[in-house]
């Protein structure tokens, strides 16, 4: 017994000999200023584990460093310190370096409480310091561990083939066959079985019949017995956009006026397998509806999962009388970065097969008697809209406009009508032209004809988004340049503590997307009074009074504190 416990000993020993000897002190002198760096706020409050998780990989970011402008620092033969000018050099900076962290430890709360200010959230345990030490700490041990296979992988290669190739042609032939090894490892093991595994969960959620949720019995709803589309092939999300279709009374009581029920028409994934006949059953289905004699259509591409965003649409359609007509078509029930992940090409694909369908149908109606058609969506949404339809294809019969809202940064129209903004205007909420065709909004509105010159044309493109919403501003370019949105002035919910690092920066935006806290209003959480304010813009006020259109906008302010996230 008292062998097997030795042995087991030894062996935790070898482990831990393993993982930290050799530790570079130049590694996590740099690593623990990267440490230090991360704890600085971002566009978003982050949750302390999360906190944890980019401080973890900033101090791995800034150890690696270290360690890399060592070795090249010695490839290049340059004169190195030693005796006692490195050991009070490295006590000198040690010091600084953990005084700095120190520091930022302790404000790490004040910061990210100042950023929730500004978000109108209340304040968070001030033992978050503790936890987010300790989950950094066990991220970089982790990440160090990865990295000392690699090494160590590296080497059994190279060392192999300096048997019978140059020494250079070795070390590089050491490195290839090392990352082809981690590669299958982590794409071809790794991501199959977490994809497979995400998409056997969220199948399973699509498919869920909610009892809240119960089949319409009007012959004039989508979904009913009536309907050409299927209530159970309807999945989780379409369900549920169907369910929270107001009706004509509840429209009508907010505004004392006649009104009409929206029409909501939604093609799962289920309807069919094959694209352009899903589309077709949901054209089919619009047209027994009658929605082509409604007033406003508009066309949304949901998220990922297939969610569409209920703050989005139920303003347009209680501002315009319920005279609104939506249709949207289901390309996945995976969350939006797993999409992208798997395969980005369907949702586009699906977009521009209901975009074409619609608008074949549409473009070959009385021009007098048809309605205005518009395009929507929400993130992943905006920008498998943004690729749905091509400018020369409707140049000689335009539809009437786009909104977009959290267009994240790869969206092609987003960035090319940004980089082209109006010098004066800032990065965060451009203006194009003179606003005759593009113009953006947040908070503080933005659509409105008082704000520009010239007149908002006939085709329309809008955009919906917050300073302070990460998808829409990230970069992979930001890991060595700073942002332009930093620059002065800057957005109302960004923090004026918030400064750019190298490689930190880029790793503290990544969590936000993945896990910033933000309420509606902010970051990617867009509100319903805001929508409410663009489609008011965007679409006319549908002869309502001021009074009328200040009792809708406080109606949807009172809408911030329902959930709901893409």
């Amino acid at each position: 017994m008292l062998l097997f416990k030795t042995a087991d000993a030894g062996a935790v020993q070898q482990a831990s000999g393993f993982l930290i000897r050799s530790l570079s002190t130049t590694g996590i002198l740099l690593g623990t200023f990267f440490l230090a760096l991360s704890l600085t706020p971002s566009l978003l409050p982050r949750p302390a584990f999360f906190q944890g998780l980019v401080s973890g990989l900033s101090f791995a970011a800034g150890y690696g460093i270290g360690v890399g402008g060592v070795r090249f620092w010695r490839y290049l033969e340059l004169p190195r310190l030693s005796g006692r000018p490195l050991i009070t050099f490295q006590a000198i900076t040690g010091a600084l370096f953990l005084t700095v962290a120190g520091i930022s430890f302790w404000y790490s709360g004040d910061w990210q409480q100042e950023v929730r200010e500004l978000m109108q959230l209340e304040a968070e345990h001030r033992m978050r310091p503790w936890f987010t030490g300790l989950i950094a700490l066990l991220t970089f041990l982790a990440t160090l561990l990865l990295f000392r296979i690699f090494h160590w992988v590296y080497r059994k290669i190279k060392f192999r083939f300096q048997r019978f190739l140059p020494r250079r042609v070795s070390v590089a032939a050491g490195f290839l066959g090392a990352f082809l090894v981690f590669w299958a490892l982590v794409d071809g093991l790794l991501l199959t079985i977490i994809l497979r595994s995400a998409d056997s969960a969220y199948q399973q959620v699509d498919a869920y019949m909610d009892a809240e949720f119960e089949q319409p019995s009007d012959p004039m709803r989508t979904g009913s017995s009536a309907s050409l589309l299927n209530w159970e092939d309807m999945g989780f999300q379409g369900r549920r956009f169907l369910h929270e279709t107001p009706d004509a009374g509840s429209i009508a009581a907010l505004s004392g006026q006649p009104a009409l029920s929206p029409i909501r028409v939604y093609a799962g994934m289920n309807a069919s397998d094959d694209v352009q006949e899903r589309a077709r059953l949901a054209l089919q289905e619009l047209i027994r509806l009658d929605a082509f004699s409604r007033k406003i259509l508009v066309i949304v591409t949901p998220t990922g999962t297939g969610w569409v965003d209920p703050h989005s649409i139920a303003p347009l359609e209680y501002l315009h009388h319920g005279d609104v007509a939506s249709v949207a078509l289901q390309y996945s029930y995976l969350p939006s970065f797993l999409s992208l992940m798997v395969d980005s090409e369907p949702g586009e694909e699906v977009a521009r097969a209901l975009f074409q369908k619609i608008y074949g149908y549409w473009s070959a109606l009385d021009p007098g008697q048809r309605p205005r058609l518009y395009l929507h969506g929400l993130s992943l949404g905006a920008l498998n809209s943004d690729r749905s339809f091509d400018l020369f294809d409707i140049i000689h019969d335009p539809f009437h406009g786009v909104f977009w809202s959290g267009p994240p940064f790869r969206s092609q129209t987003w960035f090319s009508i940004t980089q082209q903004r109006e010098t004066d205007s800032p990065f965060w909420k451009p203006r194009f032209r003179e606003g005759s065709v593009v113009r953006f909004a947040n908070q503080n509105g933005g659509l409105e004809n008082e704000a520009f010159d010239a007149e908002w044309g006939p085709f329309r493109m809008a955009f919906l988004q917050y300073a302070s919403d990460p998808v829409v501003f990230f970069a992979p370019r930001f890991l060595f340049r700073e942002p332009v949105w930093l620059q002065s002035p800057r957005g109302p919910d960004v923090s004026e503590s918030l400064r750019w690092y190298p490689v930190v920066t880029m790793l503290q935006l990544m969590a936000d997307m993945a896990a910033g806290t933000a309420p509606r209003g902010y970051g990617h959480q867009y509100a319903a009074d805001h929508y409410f304010d663009s489609w008011l813009a965007l679409t006319g006020d549908a002869g309502r009074t001021a009074d009328e259109l200040d009792a809708l906008r406080a109606y949807f302010r009172s809408w911030r504190d329902i959930s709901g996230r893409p």
